[in-house]
């Protein structure tokens, strides 16, 4: 089945930097959309960045965050700098694919953790 491993979270003091990547394996036909979202403690998870056929960032992360991905490893990374005590949360790697059919069946990772102290 189709997996996504996430790596790269931790610990930064603010306006540090951490980068995040996402690997998917498994039974793949076609990828439309990969991402990152995150999820603070007691709120809604919320989108921080895809790329498709274009690129989308929240608001939070347009001057702060760069989302690239390299579809011959299929693998998807989010360059996080200057970063902020309430960038703290559970990041989570995002995938968005088609079967041969057409059918659309969207993937999450296990989430990472991402803490940023003050």
């Amino acid at each position: 089945q189709v997996q996504l491993v996430e790596s790269g979270g931790g610990l930064v003091q603010a306006g540090g930097s951490l980068k995040l990547s996402c690997k998917a394996s498994g039974p793949i036909f076609s990828i439309a959309t990969m991402g990152w979202y995150r999820q603070a403690p007691g709120q809604a998870r919320e989108l921080a960045a895809t790329i498709g056929a274009h690129t989308n960032y929240a608001d939070f992360a347009r001057d702060r965050f760069s989302i690239s991905r390299n579809m011959l490893t299929k693998t998807v990374d989010i360059q996080m700098d200057n970063l902020k005590p309430e960038d703290t949360a559970v990041y989570y790697c995002y995938l968005d694919t088609h079967d041969f059919r057409g059918n659309r069946r969207e993937y999450w990772g296990q989430g990472t953790q991402v803490t940023v102290s003050s």
